[in-house]
């Protein structure tokens, strides 16, 4: 258990490297864009191969479609949540004046939006250590890539409103002590599960992650990116997708 919290805090931990590079430093949008656009490719890749796969052949395709469907359709009812209490921009890079958040509900939005993104992460990473198992690398490793803009751009915005590093940072250790339980969490509850129910709670994670990548990271980085966001992706992919089966 002590492990897999472990795990799943130390892969949120770039959210605060991101929070304190967002709340400290201008950084190029362009190039923000494209380590979201990396990590949206890694994580893609991660879902597909560490996931889906699994999940399939744990449980065949019942438990596999109910999972992925229950997971896509939570994380979008949780997304629509976040968006109408300000949060629906939350990885937005770039200044715009147009997409500001109302000030008071932005910090909770954020929280909020960051835990729900958090949540089904650091679950799996539990699940990966059910049975004396060992952490999947490449989830883990795209897991933590993909938290670097985030943090980044969640920060950014809420500096932009006057927020200082020593009022944002407090919140991302939030998030971090919210992982660190899901991962606990995930490898408590899922410990005695039977197969199928271990594949369903895969299957629903990669649901989740789905929609969130699509909904949220792929958007963004092609809007501060361009067309190079998709070439990033597939790097992000290939590298994740080879750090999966080199393990």
């Amino acid at each position: 258990m002590l492990e897999a919290a472990a795990w799943a805090g130390l892969a949120a931990m770039t959210l605060i490297l991101g929070a304190w590079a967002g709340a400290s430093f201008d950084a190029s949008p362009l190039r923000t864009g494209l380590v979201m656009g990396f990590g949206a490719g890694a994580l893609i890749a991660s879902v597909s191969f560490e996931l889906t796969a699994d999940a399939f052949e744990r449980g065949g395709a019942v438990p596999l479609t109910l999972g992925l469907a229950v997971g896509a359709l939570v994380y979008f009812l949780g997304n629509l949540y976040v968006a109408r209490l300000g949060g629906a921009h939350r990885k937005r890079i770039s200044d715009d004046p147009s997409t500001t958040a109302d000030e008071d509900a932005a910090p909770m939005a954020l929280l909020l939006g960051a835990g729900l993104d958090a949540i089904p992460e650091s679950l799996i990473i539990g699940l990966t250590l059910i049975g004396g198992g060992s952490v999947e690398i490449a989830f883990l490793a795209s897991v933590a890539i993909s938290n670097l803009p985030e943090g980044f751009a969640s920060a950014a915005g809420q500096r932009r409103q006057g927020k200082t590093a020593r009022e944002i940072i407090p919140q991302w250790l939030i998030i971090v002590a919210l992982s660190a339980a899901c991962g606990a969490l995930g490898f408590l509850l899922f410990d005695d599960l039977p197969q199928s129910a271990v594949a369903f709670t895969k299957a629903f994670g990669a649901g989740a992650l789905l929609v969130m990548v699509l909904d949220t990271m792929a958007p963004e980085a092609e809007r501060e990116a361009g067309p190079a966001s998709g070439l990033v992706a597939v790097a992000g992919f290939a590298f994740a997708f080879l750090l999966g089966a080199a393990a």
